[in-house]
């Protein structure tokens, strides 16, 4: 067991001042065992004095908020009653706004921020042996940990995570990252990324393009075999001990999975009735690998095999055509948007208003650390705004900041499959809610709240945190891990690891000059649709 689940405290802000305070409601928590008991008492919290954001006014309105445990039992007037022994939250001088949702992101990724400037999706994959290389159990935690506590205080309360283990997932492997996430207080969808071919072999031509030295050593890259690999995922179903980490499937991308596999992860999805998650149409090149291998497109064939459905989500999705959108909105599937590493890696821009109009549900993410550098779900709703509008004159085509904000919150919730819980500031709803300080300069003066949500904050305005009634970060600064010990074992883990990565950057080094060479080639191929944003690129 880590450090960081023993004997954490959840203190009272400086900014709450109890009008009424029962010792029985509100006591201090020591562990995440202790956490999760509490969750089962019914005490009474009320917020008073605060600003709510009213989304459909585009302004703050004055509101005091009733928590009843975990869940938001009334929303009122200033002066609202509440129970006799109810502690009181005094959130003058707040906006108080839906805890953002990450719709797709890589805890796995946190260990490799900032390892490489110029590197697209196919050289990034191409470097997954370099990032990953050498890790045991106490890294998979510490660089999940690293990225809920950079989420939670960048006002994010729950993600959709697409983890990696090599070759094959194991349930000690998710549950030291689900722990990670419960210890930081985040609501989690974790998802084991799986394949059963590797990236050379699945990208048609790569392969006989590398040098015979360079192709025996990728042969080490194997992964499991695929009837292995589901045997793994079904254990850790069945297994699955967490409350607010919840698990789900994710054939990595679809053409690195043999169909049998495929169908074997929808199966899976379905006995266990959890999400399907995929990166499609990411790139160009996943675009024509689809073509070249079943002569459609990849949402095309994975609709044909059964996957595609109310809980599938798309990664990405930049160069989906006109009938894959009206398929995946036909089916009731969603989109997880990421502009900011779409646009690190090169990929495109997508067409989200193109997603909107098929009806597809729409949701937000940062990606990974190591492919957009950060998780700040206030720039991943900018960047999805800007995005939007470099892509035509056409106003009515650009993304609204209000559309961009229910991406973030109601759209990547549904992906989660948590949009009856949580995406909303409403009653029946979990207290998530992100306190936002009106005194920052980022809200001075305050105009259009919603514009400046999205346009204008960049997290450094988030002053408090709750998830499930419960403040996880107070005044900035995070109460359920110690940052500086965090950036200890991070650096001792890189230490550690050093001699195995500098021998896998070696590798990668060889390998990149054919990779960043013979993809973008592929690249080059004629498509009907075109996704980049700039004039040297061939159309």
């Amino acid at each position: 067991m880590s450090a960081f689940t023993r004997h954490q405290i959840y203190r009272l802000p400086p900014f709450i001042k109890p009008y009424f305070i029962h010792a029985a409601v509100w006591s201090p928590i020591c562990d995440t065992a202790a956490m999760a008991s509490t969750k089962k008492r019914p005490g009474f919290t009320v917020i008073r004095g605060g600003k709510l954001l009213d989304s459909k006014k585009r302004r703050a309105v004055s509101a005091d908020i009733l928590i009843k445990g975990d869940t938001i039992a009334e929303i009122g007037r200033p002066g609202l009653a509440a129970p006799s022994g109810a502690v009181a939250i005094d959130a003058k001088g707040m906006l108080m706004h839906p805890g953002l949702v990450n719709g797709h992101t890589h805890g796995h990724g946190n260990l490799g921020k900032g390892m490489h400037d110029r590197w697209t999706l196919e050289t990034l994959l191409t470097a997954s042996q370099w990032v990953g290389i050498g890790r045991n159990l106490e890294d998979k935690y510490l660089s999940s940990l690293i990225g809920a506590a950079e989420m939670v205080l960048k006002g994010c309360t729950a993600a959709y995570d697409l983890c990696a283990e090599f070759p094959l997932p194991s349930v000690e492997g998710l549950s030291a990252m689900a722990e990670a996430y419960e210890e930081v207080g985040m609501r989690c969808v974790l998802a084991p990324m799986v394949a059963d071919i590797t990236f050379f072999q699945a990208i048609p031509g790569l392969m006989e393009r590398l040098p015979p030295s360079l192709q025996k050593e990728v042969q080490s890259f194997q992964m499991a075999p695929w009837k292995a690999t589901a045997r793994q995922i079904k254990k850790a179903l069945q297994k699955w001990r967490f409350d607010s980490v919840k698990l789900a499937v994710a054939p990595t991308i679809p053409h690195h999975c043999s169909d049998a596999f495929l169908i074997a992860c929808r199966d899976l999805a379905r006995e266990y009735e959890v999400g399907l998650h995929s990166h499609v149409a990411e790139s160009k090149v996943q675009v024509i690998a689809g073509y070249q291998r079943y002569g459609t497109t990849l949402t095309a064939h994975m609709d044909k095999l059964g996957l595609v459905n109310e809980r599938f989500v798309v990664a990405h999705g930049v160069w989906l055509d006109n009938d894959d959108m009206k398929r995946l909105g036909d089916r009731g599937a969603s989109v997880s948007h990421n502009p900011g590493s779409n646009m690190r890696l090169g990929n495109g821009l997508a067409d989200v208003r193109g997603m909107l109009s098929a009806k597809v549900n729409v949701g937000v993410g940062t990606d990974g650390a190591n492919c957009s550098d950060n998780l700040n779900m206030y720039e991943a709703m900018r960047l999805a705004s800007f995005a939007s509008k470099v892509q035509g004159p056409d106003v009515e085509k650009w993304l609204t900041t209000d559309e961009a904000l229910r991406a973030a919150t109601e759209g990547s919730a549904r992906a989660l499959g948590m949009d009856r819980e949580i995406g909303k500031i409403a009653r029946g709803f979990k207290a998530d809610i992100v306190f936002l300080d009106l005194h920052h300069v980022n809200w001075i003066p305050t105009n259009d709240v919603v514009n400046q949500i999205v346009h204008t904050e960049d997290g450094n305005a988030v002053h408090s945190v709750m998830i499930g009634g419960r403040m996880v970060v107070q005044n900035r600064k995070l109460l359920t891990v110690d940052l500086e010990k965090l950036a200890a074992r991070a650096a001792a883990s890189q230490a550690r690891r050093a001699p195995l990565t500098d021998q896998a950057r070696q590798l990668y080094d060889r390998l990149e000059g054919v990779v960043g060479a013979f993809c973008p080639g592929l690249a080059k191929a004629p498509l009907h649709i075109h996704r980049y944003g700039a004039s040297h690129h061939s159309h």
